[in-house]
């Protein structure tokens, strides 16, 4: 992938992350890509991009810790999503 295909996908896949259908997923998901993607592997971009393709009531579940993460393929990046959220809200 050349730097422009690449940057188009970050750009994309920020703009997916923050327009989601719930405030919150806009808030744990958006400012994750905000300030992670550009360091991510291309398998984590990858991964990323599936966990965005999730409900967001599924998500929203999961990061709250209601119900399990099932997927064990995205347990990764769930779980650097999950960190990067626990860790910003414990410095707020």
């Amino acid at each position: 992938m050349n730097d422009t295909e690449n940057d188009k996908r970050l750009k994309r896949l920020k703009y997916r992350a923050n327009h989601r259908g719930i405030k919150e997923m806009d808030i744990i998901l958006g400012k994750f890509a905000d300030e992670m993607l550009e360091s991510l592997t291309q398998k984590e971009l990858d991964d990323f991009e599936a966990l965005l393709l999730e409900n967001d009531r599924d998500l929203l579940v999961w990061f709250t810790k209601e119900a399990e993460f099932p997927i064990v393929q995205l347990e990764e990046i769930f779980d650097s999503v999950s960190k990067h959220m626990n860790a910003d809200t414990h410095h707020a």
